[in-house]
């Protein structure tokens, strides 16, 4: 069945001091560094520009958005973390907010997390890994700016990803480009899976 996005909108945003929405169509929850490409993902996978703000400034996530899309499921965008121009109070507020998502939401059918291929994962993004792990998720890892790479370098920066966050060899992780869109068709028949 061939996965199509009818419409997509911004439907909920949780502050640090919101309660979380009590949603019972299915969530797929996005997680990554603060300058991972997080909101171009997001754009790309619903097939709109600005849907998502896209910032040269890191860190502008600080809230929780739930996109509602097809009338049938969200994506739901997390804080980005790991930006050091950030009060340390202030980063731990937002570390509490993701953790009580993962915790809460009764609907969450999986934790996808961004890694930028070209860098290997930082403490923060070993520190996330193991944290969805032990919230009982199996997350699946979103390589993303893999056209800023060639295709030989690809393979090597693919498995530096892997052993940094010493991966299960079946556990998924996806090269992705927003700008050739490569990945996407896999992230689509994830999402249209577990629908």
């Amino acid at each position: 069945m061939e996965f199509k996005i009818k419409n997509a909108e911004l439907e909920i945003v949780c502050g640090i001091t919101s309660k979380l929405p009590n949603n019972t169509q299915p969530e797929f929850a996005f997680a990554g560094k603060s300058n991972v490409g997080k909101s171009s993902l997001i754009n790309g996978l619903m097939n709109r520009k600005n849907l998502a703000r896209t910032s040269s400034e890191p860190g502008k996530t600080q809230t929780i958005n739930f996109y509602h899309v097809n009338s049938e499921f969200y994506l739901v965008d997390l804080p980005g973390y790991g930006y050091a121009k950030r009060a340390k109070g202030e980063v731990e507020k937002w570390g509490k907010m993701i953790e009580n998502y993962l915790h809460t939401s009764r609907v969450l059918k999986n934790v996808f997390l961004l890694i930028d291929i070209r860098h290997e994962p930082s403490a923060n993004d070993i520190q996330m890994y193991e944290w969805i792990v032990h919230q009982g998720f199996e997350p699946i890892i979103i390589a993303t700016k893999a056209d800023k790479l060639n295709k030989s370098q690809l393979p090597k920066a693919i498995k530096l990803i892997r052993q940094t966050l010493n991966m299960p060899a079946d556990e998924l992780l996806i090269p992705y480009s927003a700008v050739t869109k490569k990945g996407r068709e896999e992230i689509y028949d994830i999402i249209n899976e577990r629908l």
